[in-house]
């Protein structure tokens, strides 16, 4: 039905079997810089950064199923899995202990994702409906990753706000 509907599945596939790389990937990466945020300034994007780390995974759980369902899979070996991801790694910069350059980090994988996911959102608009919620589910956490982020750069206003209670408002339904 999805092929019918004019969408190239296996290059669907492709994009999602790469953007569950880079969600696993970042929730690994992100373990490490949580670790890193120390002191007064890390301290105060800690808990925003586990918030974007437990969505991640939960994303990568999202996506996997859709995959199969497809007709995809994931690669057998995790090395050639971490090396399709559709985001590069979000790596510790060169100072760990500088928090602006750990947000600037963080922002851009979330950038990264917002891209990723508008555009599987424009491939599959009312051609694959549920590819296409799952990937707009996604895409609304990760702009608010983002915001957060870039928020805490100073680029602004302030529009959105830290999560309270249960994680992956969006992505939840998908989980269940």
């Amino acid at each position: 039905m999805v092929e019918d509907a004019g969408v190239d599945v296996d290059h669907l596939i492709e994009l999602l079997v790469k953007n569950a790389a880079a969600e696993l990937t970042t929730y690994y990466y992100y373990t490490i810089l949580r670790a890193n945020l120390i002191g007064l300034d890390g301290e105060t994007v800690k808990e925003i950064a586990e918030t974007a780390r437990i969505e991640d995974r939960n994303h990568f759980e999202a996506l996997v199923p859709r995959i199969y369902e497809l007709g995809g899979n994931l690669p057998e070996n995790m090395v050639d899995f971490h090396n399709v991801s559709g985001c590069p790694p979000a790596s510790l910069p060169a100072d760990p202990t500088d928090t602006m350059a750990m947000l600037k980090v963080l922002a851009e994988a979330e950038r990264c994702a917002v891209r990723q996911y508008t555009h599987i959102c424009n491939l599959t608009a009312g051609k694959d409906h549920r590819t296409y919620d799952l990937a707009l589910s996604i895409l609304n956490e990760e702009i608010e990753h983002e915001s957060w982020f870039s928020e805490f750069m100073g680029e602004g206003p302030s529009g959105h706000f830290l999560r309270r209670g249960e994680t992956s408002p969006f992505v939840s339904k998908f989980l269940r």
